[in-house]
């Protein structure tokens, strides 16, 4: 054999191996727990994972889970993450945080919002957060009084207003509170009515109505469509988070959510890059 064969065959020989470890190298593994309305959370979180370097298909892959607007689902969707083996979950809303919490101690869990994380017992403070859990916490609690001052400019003769609260999510406690109180300083009584999902909307509604609301505020990890269609079913100006005015509702009030969900993959760059969840502190922003 001659000597440039020779080097040529043992170029071949190195360079298989190397390649074969290339294909076999391990994609993160991101789990992704929804209770409902996957948009707009679901796409701008995975374009701030592009941002970070991340691409789906080659460095990551996820399992991403809905439980379509059925609270009961949640706690076997994040065990069947759990069981999956995923490297991180990434949970959207206190329903799904709070599922996640009880489907692992282990792996790292990223609130991609969760509302009051600290008053409903998720994480220790939002400085140092303790435990597997980090990322965003929701202010929609204090921006509830808030909602009512803007429907009180927009319907000057409102007098009663109606809030679809989630009765599975913890954070609907402190989400009603805030309203009643911002209802009680501006003289607008509050009709709280709270629901397990949306199969009890149609009696929700009715009662709504019953009751002579004049307009509706929907918590925001409720299912969307089934509340805008029942709205404009009865001629109710209904009042979210982002996206309802642009699906059908009157308006909505909370910061850019494309912000807001593109944070949440910070966190994720930063866990896999070795950093502890207990470690990173919670950053405060708006919704629920």
């Amino acid at each position: 054999m001659r000597r440039r064969e020779f080097i040529t065959l043992l170029g071949g020989a190195t360079a298989w191996p190397l390649g074969v470890r290339a294909q076999q190298q391990k994609a993160t593994r991101i789990g992704v727990l929804v209770p409902a309305n996957p948009e707009p959370f679901w796409s701008e979180f995975r374009a701030g994972l592009r941002e970070h370097g991340y691409i789906e298909g080659q460095n990551i892959a996820f399992e991403f889970r809905s439980a379509e607007g059925k609270p009961e689902r949640l706690r076997g969707l994040a065990d069947e993450l759990v069981r999956l083996k995923v490297d991180i979950i990434v949970a959207h809303m206190t329903p799904s945080v709070t599922a996640a919490r009880h489907a692992t101690t282990e792996i790292p869990i990223v609130m991609a919002p969760a509302g009051d994380p600290v008053g409903t017992g998720l994480i220790s403070s939002l400085v140092r957060p303790g435990g597997n859990i980090t990322g965003l916490s929701a202010t929609s609690a204090e921006t509830g009084a808030k909602t009512l001052e803007l429907i009180r400019e927009v319907l000057p003769s409102t007098r009663r207003v109606a809030v679809l609260a989630n009765a599975t999510d913890p954070f609907s406690r402190v989400l009603v509170e805030f309203i009643e109180n911002g209802g009680r300083t501006l003289g607008i009584a509050i009709q709280a009515i709270r629901v397990r999902g949306g199969e009890e909307f149609d009696a929700a509604f009715a009662a709504i109505v019953n009751e002579r609301a004049d307009a509706v505020i929907v918590q925001g990890s409720m299912p969307r469509k089934p509340a805008i269609d029942l709205a404009l079913k009865h001629r109710l100006p209904l009042i979210g988070a982002n996206p309802f005015a642009r699906e059908g509702g009157l308006m909505s009030y909370s910061l850019r959510q494309s912000d807001l969900f593109r944070r949440a993959a910070y966190y994720v760059d930063r866990i896999l890059k070795g950093a502890r969840p207990a470690d990173l502190p919670v950053r405060r922003d708006s919704n629920s």
